[in-house]
């Protein structure tokens, strides 16, 4: 199983450096580091939430979250929101522009794997496919260990 683990974790992190790779090549803006990439797909994804709970989606310590938070603040990227139902907590919310930025971000993303996998055979697309359920496990396995 360990050889199977490392083949693994060597496909699926080179694909995810190529595709970062070119698509930051091809999409306009300074490129982000991956951290705070991570942080702004967690908060686009659950708008609202709270520095504690992004920290623990992301199994990353809170004032590491919070340090990535203030940088993303700054550079315009994040909003910090006062929380209705307790003024001393706050929420956070994309901008605009990163709400478009991460869209462009995805399309190039998306379109530049489906041009790749347009170029494998139907049985390796099928492979592939077929693979996903069993993927997709894996990661809500490994999201539930401590």
């Amino acid at each position: 199983m360990t050889e199977l683990a490392d083949r693994l974790l060597g496909v699926v992190q080179g694909i995810r450096r190529v595709v970062r790779r070119r698509v930051r090549a091809d999409v306009p803006g300074s490129p982000l580091p991956g951290a705070q990439v991570e942080v702004l797909r967690v908060v686009a994804d659950r708008p609202g939430i709270g520095v504690a709970a992004a920290a623990r989606e992301l199994h990353l310590a809170p004032n590491s979250v919070s340090t990535l938070v203030n940088q993303l603040v700054d550079a315009g990227l994040l909003r910090r929101e006062p929380d209705p139902a307790d003024r001393r907590a706050t929420r956070l919310e994309i901008t605009g522009a990163t709400r478009e930025r991460m869209a462009t971000w995805r399309r190039a993303r998306s379109g530049l794997v489906a041009e790749a996998l347009a170029g494998l055979s139907e049985e390796d697309t099928a492979a592939i496919e077929q693979a996903l359920p069993a993927l997709e496990k894996l990661m809500g396995i490994l999201k539930e260990q401590p």
